[in-house]
């Protein structure tokens, strides 16, 4: 049986339909001068596209 890799569970989220979902890259840091509506802007999900071969060598459990 495969392992899960923690660390792509702790970067991914999978939605109730199964669409994969990643954290914009690069938002977490210098954020003190931006605007409040920036900040929300740029806090969020994006689609994370990978292959089905490699979703089930990373995530096995997964739903999908």
């Amino acid at each position: 049986m495969a392992k899960t890799n923690k660390s792509y569970t702790k970067r991914l989220k999978i939605t109730r339909r199964g669409k994969i979902l990643s954290r914009i890259p690069g938002k977490n840091h210098f954020n003190s001068k931006a605007s409040g509506q920036k900040e929300l802007r740029d806090k969020g999900w994006q689609n994370f596209n990978i292959s089905k071969k490699d979703l089930k060598r990373f995530l096995p459990t997964a739903k999908i």
